[in-house]
C-alpha cells in the first residue's frame, strides 16, 4: 500500500498524535543541531566548544533557551509594535508547517493502527513546501520593516531579494524530479527512487538544489541578511528575549526542513542504502526513520562544513551567481532532461539517447571554453586608462611646501 492509502483512514486522534511526535522530533533535533554545530565548528577551529552544561555540553542549547526567556523583552520606540510581535511568530510557525507532507517512514504500526509517519499526502506536496517557504520570508521582511531602524530594514530587503532569486533556481531544480517521477507527491517521489536515487540520475539538479537551499536559509557563505560586519545583526538587530529565540529556532528548523526535503527528493527518503533493503523491516518498519534522519544529519553537516570553511560572499557576487549561473544552468538542464525523457518513453534506442547526451555535454564544454577564452582575452587586454590620451594635458602649477616638524616653521617651497 502507498502512504496515501495508509494515512487516508487515520482517525483525528491519531493525526494529532503524529503531529505532536513530529513537533517533538523537530524541536529535539534542532536542539541537538545547535549543540552539534558548535562542537563541530569548535573542532574545526581547534577549540573545545560547549562542554560545561551536562555531559559533553549536551544541555547547553536548553540552557541558552532558558537564558533568552529570562532576558528583558525590549521593543523600540519607533517600532510598529503589532507587526514587530507578529513577525517572529510567522517565521517560527511556517517552518514547522513544511513537515506536514514529509514521509518519515513507510508502513508502520502505531497504537494498533497500520499507518505511515506522514501527516498528509497531497498531489502537489512539493509545491506546498515551496509556497510555505515563501510565506516564511514575510516574517523576515516584516521584522526588518517594523523595527524602525536602518540596519534591520537593509537586512529585510536583502533577505527578500535573496529568497526571490534562489527560490527560482530551487524550483527549477525540482522540475527535473517531477519529470522523472511523474508526480509532485512526496511519497510517490520516494517510491519512484526504488532503484536509483535522483541524486545520481539527476546530479545537476541535486547540486543546484544543494546550493539554493543554503541561500534559502540565510546560512554562510550566503548569510547576507544578517552580516555582522555590515548590518550588526541584520533583520533581528532590535529583537531580544523570546522573540529573538523564535527567529533562532526558525533558522535551525528551516535547515532541518530543507534537509528533509532534499532527503525525500534526492536520497530516496526513508529507504535504506542500496544493498541494505532488508533493514527496512526492522522494528516493524520504524527503522526506516533511522535511515531518514541519518540522511538529514548528513545534509546538516554540509551546512556546518560550509560555515566553518567559506567566507561570506559579496552581495553583488551572490546575486550574479544566482541570476547568471544557477538559473540559466537550471533552464538548460530542464530542456535536456525533458528531451531524454521523451526519447526514453518513445522507445528510442539507448545508443541514440547516449549520443544526444554526449552531444549536449560536448556543446556545453565548447561554450564554456569559449567564454573562458573571451574572459581571459578581456583580462589580458590593455586598459584604456593606461593608454596615452589623444589630447594635451595642461601642466598644473603645483607648489609643494615642506614643514619642519620639530619647529613648526615652513621650509623651502
Amino acid at each position: 500500500m502507498t502512504n496515501a492509502q495508509l494515512i487516508a483512514g487515520d482517525p483525528g486522534w491519531l493525526i494529532a498524535v503524529k503531529a505532536l511526535l513530529v513537533f517533538v522530533l523537530c524541536v529535539l533535533l534542532t536542539l541537538m543541531s545547535v549543540w552539534g554545530e558548535r562542537r563541530i565548528v569548535a573542532r574545526m577551529q581547534q577549540r573545545l566548544g560547549p562542554n560545561r552544561v551536562g555531559p559533553f555540553g549536551l544541555i547547553q542549547s536548553l540552557a541558552d533557551g532558558v537564558k533568552l526567556a529570562l532576558k528583558e523583552d525590549l521593543i523600540p520606540a519607533a517600532a510598529d509594535k503589532v507587526v514587530f510581535i507578529i513577525a517572529p511568530i510567522i517565521s517560527a510557525t511556517t517552518c514547522f508547517m513544511s513537515f506536514a507532507v514529509i514521509p518519515f517512514t513507510g508502513e508502520v504500526s502505531l497504537f494498533g493502527k497500520t499507518t505511515a509517519m506522514q501527516l498528509t499526502d497531497i498531489p502537489v506536496g512539493v509545491l506546498y513546501i515551496l509556497s510555505i517557504a515563501s510565506i516564511g520570508v514575510y516574517g523576515i521582511v516584516l521584522a526588518g520593516w517594523s523595527s524602525g531602524s536602518t540596519y534591520p530594514l537593509l537586512g529585510g530587503l536583502r533577505s527578500s531579494a535573496q529568497v526571490i532569486s534562489y527560490e527560482i533556481a530551487m524550483g527549477l531544480s525540482l522540475v527535473a524530479v517531477f519529470i522523472y517521477a511523474g508526480s509532485m507527491s512526496t511519497s510517490e517521489i520516494v517510491a519512484a527512487q526504488d532503484t536509483w536515487w535522483y541524486s545520481v540520475v539527476l546530479f545537476p539538479s541535486f547540486v543546484i538544489y544543494a546550493i539554493s537551499m543554503v541561500g534559502e536559509t540565510n546560512r554562510a557563505p550566503f548569510d547576507l541578511a544578517e552580516a555582522e560586519g555590515e548590518l550588526v545583526g541584520g533583520f533581528h538587530t532590535e529583537y531580544s528575549s523570546l522573540k529573538f529565540a523564535l527567529f533562532f529556532l526558525a533558522e535551525y528548523v528551516n535547515i532541518i526542513a530543507v534537509s528533509a526535503l532534499a532527503t525525500t527528493l534526492f536520497l530516496g527518503g526513508y529507504r535504506a542504502l542500496p544493498g541494505l533493503g532488508f533493514t527496512e523491516q526492522w522494528l516493524g518498519g520504524w527503522f526506516t526513520m533511522v535511515w531518514f534522519f541519518a540522511k538529514v544529519i548528513l545534509f546538516f553537516f554540509l551546512f556546518v562544513w560550509l560555515r566553518g570553511t567559506l567566507p561570506r560572499m559579496r552581495y553583488d557576487q551572490f546575486m550574479q551567481f544566482g541570476w547568471k549561473v544557477l538559473i540559466p544552468v537550471s533552464l538548460a538542464w530542464i530542456l535536456i532532461v525533458a528531451t531524454l525523457r521523451v526519447l526514453s518513453l518513445n522507445g528510442a534506442p539507448k545508443a541514440a539517447t547516449v549520443a544526444f547526451a554526449s552531444t549536449v555535454v560536448l556543446l556545453v564544454m565548447l561554450v564554456n571554453f569559449g567564454f573562458e577564452n573571451a574572459k581571459n582575452k578581456k583580462k589580458n587586454a590593455p586598459h584604456a586608462e593606461f593608454e596615452d590620451p589623444d589630447f594635451a594635458i595642461p601642466q598644473l602649477p603645483i607648489k609643494v611646501s615642506t614643514i619642519n616638524v620639530s619647529t613648526g616653521k615652513k621650509g623651502d617651497q
